[in-house]
């Protein structure tokens, strides 16, 4: 089954809410080998200004699975998991994660293309705290391989 060119500006729900705990910005930033310590320890963080412990800037990705697993769970998304490469991630920030922050993220398809066979779906969440601000959006370009 090929990829659906219809997902191209396909919307989909608010994720619920994901409540960014201390501990999870601490293993998070040790399975990336960050050693900064705005990451690690609350008064180093507050010290420099922030409220609480700071994420690294890929952490965005955690929130941004809970939108890219809605994509993947579409019957007629023609994206077969086992298929899918990550091929390109960036992210776009207002401002960083902080412990204590309740995210929700809103994913948009935004591209459909064909190239060789395969296709390269480029997925958009934008990523927002409780106050409705914007905190990052996270752009990731998922590249489908086809039938052999």
């Amino acid at each position: 089954m090929a990829v659906n060119p219809d997902l191209v500006g396909r919307a989909f729900e608010k994720t619920r809410p994901y409540l960014v705990g201390r501990e999870k910005v601490r293993e998070f930033s040790r399975a990336v080998f960050s050693s900064n310590p705005v990451n690690l320890s609350v008064e180093a963080a507050r010290d420099a200004g922030y409220a609480d412990l700071v994420a690294p800037p890929t952490f965005a990705i955690v929130v941004q699975e809970l939108t890219l697993s809605q994509l993947l769970a579409q019957d007629d998304a023609g994206i077969e998991l086992t298929h899918v490469v990550h091929g390109e991630q960036r992210f776009d920030y207002s401002r960083p994660i902080v412990a204590g922050d309740e995210l929700t993220a809103q994913l948009n398809v935004t591209s459909v293309k064909t190239l060789g066979g395969n296709a390269m779906v480029v997925a958009e969440s934008v990523v927002t705290d409780s106050e409705g601000e914007h905190v990052v959006t996270a752009v990731s370009t998922l590249v489908v391989r086809g039938d052999a």
